[in-house]
C-alpha cells in the first residue's frame, strides 16, 4: 500500500477554494430567485390589497387623485353596503349566488365523475373525438347564445329564477369538468378497481368508494374551479335575472350609478363578494395544490 506523498495534499486546497465561489453564487442566485418571487407575489397581490384599504376610506378619500395612503378609516362604505343607510341588502343576491355556484357544482361533479371514467379508465370508443366534442361546446362565444337562451327561458316562464342559473352553470361548467378529471382519473390504478370489481362491487360502489377516495384532490380542484366560474359568473346572471334571482356580481353593478361611482362602496362590496370564493380557495388548499400538480411528476 502506497503512502500518500508531500504533493497529493496541496491538491485539495484549490479544490476546496474553487468549490467556495460556487457555493456562494449559488446561494445569490438563490437569494436572488427568492427575492424575485416575492416581488412578483407582492405586485399580483396589490390591487387586491389597494382594494381592500380603499374600501376603508370615505368617498371623498377614496376620490381622490392621487389617493392617499394616509386618509383616516371608517366602516361607512362597509355600513351602506350592508343596507344600513340605502335600505338595499346584500343578502338574498349573496344567497342567489351561494345557491346556484353550489348546486350547479354539485350537479357538474355528479355528471362530470361517470363520463372522467368512461373516457380514462373504461374508454368508450373513439374517445378522442368525445373529448374534442366537449371541448368545442367552450368554443362558442357566450353572447352568441345569449338571444337563444334568454327566448328558451321566456317561453318556458324562468326568468327570474335562480333554477335556471344553476342548470346553465351546470352546463357551462360541465365540459371543463370532464377534462380536468379525465386527466386526474387517468393516474388511478386499474389494479385497484379490478379488484373492486372481483369482490363484487358495481359501477356506482366503484365510483364512490374506490375512484373518488383516490382522486379527491382532483376533484376538489374541479369542484373549486367550477365554484369560481359560477361564483364570478355576470353576463347570463345579468340578462336573465331581475329581482328575485339577482346575483352577487350583477348586485356589484348597482354601485355604478347615474350619479358616479362610489368606489369607496364598491370597493367595499367586492371585499365581502370575494371572501366566499377566498374561504374556499383556503380551505381545500393543500387538495387544490395536490389536485393541479397531479401527473405532473411521473
Amino acid at each position: 500500500m502506497s503512502t500518500p506523498t508531500t504533493t497529493d495534499a496541496p491538491k485539495a486546497v484549490p479544490a476546496a477554494r474553487r468549490a467556495a465561489p460556487v457555493e456562494r453564487r449559488a446561494r445569490r442566485r438563490s437569494a436572488s430567485l427568492g427575492l424575485l418571487a416575492w416581488v412578483v407575489g407582492i405586485a399580483f397581490c396589490l390591487p387586491a390589497i389597494w382594494m381592500l384599504l380603499t374600501s376603508f376610506h370615505s368617498e371623498p378619500d377614496a376620490a381622490t387623485n392621487p389617493p392617499s395612503l394616509t386618509a383616516p378609516l371608517t366602516l361607512d362604505s362597509y355600513r351602506a353596503f350592508f343596507g344600513t343607510g340605502s335600505g338595499a341588502s346584500p343578502w338574498p343576491p349573496l344567497i342567489n349566488s351561494l345557491t346556484s355556484s353550489v348546486f350547479s357544482t354539485l350537479f357538474v361533479l355528479v355528471l362530470a365523475l361517470p363520463a372522467a371514467y368512461a373516457l380514462s379508465i373504461k374508454r368508450v370508443e373513439k374517445w378522442t373525438d368525445v373529448m374534442f366534442f366537449f371541448l368545442s361546446t367552450k368554443m362558442l362565444p357566450v353572447v352568441a347564445g345569449l338571444l337563444p337562451v334568454y327566448l328558451f327561458a321566456k317561453n318556458i316562464g324562468m326568468l327570474d329564477n335562480v333554477w335556471l342559473l344553476v342548470i346553465l352553470y351546470t352546463s357551462m361548467n360541465l365540459p371543463i369538468a370532464v377534462w380536468m378529471m379525465q386527466s386526474f382519473l387517468a393516474d388511478v390504478p386499474v389494479s385497484i378497481i379490478e379488484a373492486a370489481q372481483v369482490d363484487g362491487a358495481r359501477l356506482p360502489t366503484v365510483l364512490t368508494r374506490v375512484v373518488a377516495p383516490i382522486a379527491a384532490p382532483g376533484i376538489a380542484a374541479t369542484a373549486l374551479i367550477c365554484f369560481i366560474f359560477s361564483w364570478n359568473e355576470l353576463l347570463f346572471a345579468r340578462v336573465l335575472t331581475g329581482v328575485t334571482a339577482q346575483t352577487a356580481p350583477v348586485f356589484l353593478t348597482g354601485f355604478v350609478t347615474s350619479q358616479g361611482l362610489f368606489l369607496a362602496q364598491l370597493c367595499a362590496a367586492s371585499v365581502v363578494v370575494s371572501l366566499p370564493v377566498l374561504a374556499a380557495g383556503f380551505a381545500a388548499q393543500d387538495k387544490l395544490v395536490q389536485g393541479l400538480s397531479l401527473g405532473a411528476v411521473k
